[in-house]
């Protein structure tokens, strides 16, 4: 990668400055150890939320509430954000994040429990958008649960890892991104992209 690929990079991750929210639930998730999403993540799923009318996200991972605030920016302020995590301590702080934020409490549904135990309970087609930043090895059931809980014109995000391209890396995690990024590229129902922000995010939007 050439010198200005690696500085336009850096620049790109740097473009979004967060709010003071933001920069404490980011705080609060280094003291619990949690890796929130970045700024250049971070503005893009606020973007993309403000570009598709999100107003029905599904969150797998809340971690702080990192993520959920970006998201939330972009929505419209009728929307609500569904999120569930396995870590109570976590959410706690997610939900202190959303209310010092002024999140209204409606617009936000923080819900405790393993996501592939409480997903196959959502509805069918009810949602925008879905953001995982969750356990890889448990991506492709993720997919899965997308394409039923996505409408048609939905959006689904993985977040994902920069050791996916490096031809050396052989752990089952690596190997897991790598099975789950082709069964979405080759997938008749979704079409796709890799983008190069953070360590990667793989978008799908359903047809």
């Amino acid at each position: 990668m050439s010198q200005h690929k690696v500085a336009a990079w850096s620049h790109a991750e740097e473009f979004v400055t967060p709010g003071d929210h933001i920069e404490a639930a980011h705080r609060r998730a280094e003291e619990l150890g949690v890796d929130p999403v970045g700024n250049g993540a971070g503005g893009f799923l606020r973007a993309l939320a403000a570009a598709t009318g999100a107003k029905a996200v599904m969150e797998v991972g809340t971690g702080t509430g990192v993520s959920g605030l970006w998201i939330l920016g972009g929505m419209p302020p009728d929307g609500i954000l569904t999120t569930i995590d396995i870590e109570a301590e976590h959410q706690q702080a997610a939900r202190e994040a959303f209310a010092a934020a002024g999140i209204a409490h409606q617009r936000t549904r923080v819900i405790a429990g393993r996501a592939l135990e409480v997903l196959p309970r959502m509805t069918d087609s009810a949602y925008d958008l879905m953001v995982v930043d969750s356990d890889k090895g448990e991506y492709p059931q993720y997919v899965q649960q997308a394409s039923r809980l996505l409408r048609h014109g939905g959006t689904l995000v993985l977040t994902w890892t920069d050791k996916e391209s490096d031809p050396a890396a052989r752990d089952p995690e690596t190997r897991t991104l790598r099975e789950v990024g082709k069964l979405i590229r080759d997938h008749d129902e979704f079409t796709a992209s890799l983008l190069p922000v953070g360590d990667g995010l793989l978008l799908a939007v359903k047809r």
